[in-house]
């Protein structure tokens, strides 16, 4: 409407300013007959010549063009109006709490790749866990699940062609998929919400894990540039309601929201242009992630090399994007060191061995699972020869290594074992 008003306004404008009268450029003629008045915009001998006294009014390219604007605007906001409600019919919504998506049962076709179980497990959970091996959020699920020593399933999805979440309307990883009492599944993603979420039910097990996910709804918002987005609300809280432990202070879950955020929001979005800043190096990030995912093992070698070739590519490509987006200068190894090196000023300002004290804290859970995942990259390897990293960084891989349960593998050749 405003691009309308606009161009209207033009118009009139146009329309009614005087235009210079010169001498042998323009005449201002009276045809009685008609009672008009023209402005003839021509030589003073061609008009002469003309026959007649009646002259006709050439055309306002200026007015017909303005009001050809005005149109076209009109036009071109009303259709885009109805596409964008159309594409989106919940587009002016604001604030839309949208609680998570259960499943009655496990997926047809979903292929178990692995199982970590623990005999030690007393958490009655049924997870199943659909992710990348080396994404860093997919590491940070499966950095807690192990610390605390849980049992899960493993779903290892294609990163090109996701075959293994073709029944979800979500596409995202990580995800998973938690049995309820009534044997329902619930459907949770984002790392930091399934994390909150599983860290509130094992405190206390007296609700279902059904229920406590309601505390976790996707919330639709506005940003600054009007573009409709979706998080999770809660996602840095667990919901101790009234049962909150003793050992839990007001001081120690603002240090761990507060660094569990500075994972996600800044120190995951150094990886990607650390990690691939070159072809060669992008190439030798995926080649890595090929044998950590075991992607000889768990798809066809078509599909592994496409997953390695097609991805470093698109990674080296969309790493230039992020390294923009996030303002990096050229020099991005920096970015990274200057991180890590914060992470490693506040533990000795502590003067503690984790950022929880004596053990890892969810906080510290979450920046290992970052790092983890650029383990075997040579982004890691000059991490720890610039910066103090190392120490903190192995002392909790021993833990997390030390709870985890028994690997079953499952998905070898096609043959799937009872466990």
């Amino acid at each position: 409407m405003s691009c309308f008003r606009l161009a209207t306004a033009t118009a009139l404008v146009a329309a009614t300013r005087p235009l210079p009268v010169g001498s042998r450029t323009s005449r201002f003629l009276c045809n009685k007959s008609h009672q008009e008045f023209a402005l003839a915009r021509r030589p003073f001998s061609k008009t002469a010549e003309a026959p007649g006294n009646g002259v006709k009014k050439p055309p306002n390219g200026t007015f017909k063009l303005a009001l050809f604007g005005a149109g076209l605007g009109a036009v071109t906001g009303s259709v885009y109006t109805v596409y964008s409600r159309w594409t989106d019919g919940d587009s002016h919504k604001e604030h839309e709490h949208t609680p998570p998506k259960r499943v009655e049962n496990m997926p047809e076709g979903v292929r178990i790749t692995k199982r970590y179980v623990n005999p030690k497990d007393t958490s009655g959970l049924d997870i199943v866990l659909f992710q990348f091996q080396t994404c860093p959020f997919c590491c940070k699920v499966r950095a807690y699940l192990d610390y605390m020593g849980v049992s899960y399933s493993v779903v290892e999805v294609d990163a090109v062609l996701r075959q293994d979440i073709r029944w979800s309307t979500i596409k995202k990883v990580p995800m998973v998929l938690i049995r309820q009492r009534d044997g329902q599944y619930v459907q949770m993603v984002d790392s930091s919400a399934i994390i909150s979420l599983i860290a509130t039910y094992l405190h206390d097990k007296r609700t279902d894990i059904g229920e406590l996910a309601e505390f976790y709804p996707h919330i639709s918002f506005f940003d600054d540039e009007s573009k409709k987005k979706t998080d999770i609300l809660n996602k840095y809280f667990l919901m101790y309601q009234d049962r909150a432990p003793k050992s839990v202070t007001k001081e120690t879950e603002e240090t761990d929201r507060k660094w569990r955020t500075w994972a996600d929001n800044h120190l995951v979005h150094l990886i990607s242009p650390n990690c691939y800043q070159s072809m060669s190096e992008s190439l030798e990030t995926f080649e890595w992630f090929a044998k950590a995912g075991e992607w000889d093992v768990h798809f066809p070698q078509w599909e592994r090399n496409m997953m390695v070739y097609c991805g470093a590519v698109a990674m080296w490509g969309i790493a230039k994007v992020l390294k923009r987006r996030h303002a990096l200068s050229d020099d991005v190894r920096s970015h990274m060191y200057d991180a890590l090196d914060k992470w490693t000023t506040e533990l000795k300002k502590r003067n503690t061995k984790f950022m929880g004290g004596k053990q890892p804290s969810l906080a510290d859970l979450s920046v290992f699972g970052v790092l983890s995942s650029m383990e075997g990259c040579q982004t890691f390897k000059d991490c720890l020869q610039n910066t103090s990293i190392g120490k903190w960084f192995y002392d909790v891989k021993e833990i997390v290594e030390k709870n985890r349960g028994q690997l079953y593998r499952e998905r070898i050749e096609g043959v799937v074992p009872a466990v």
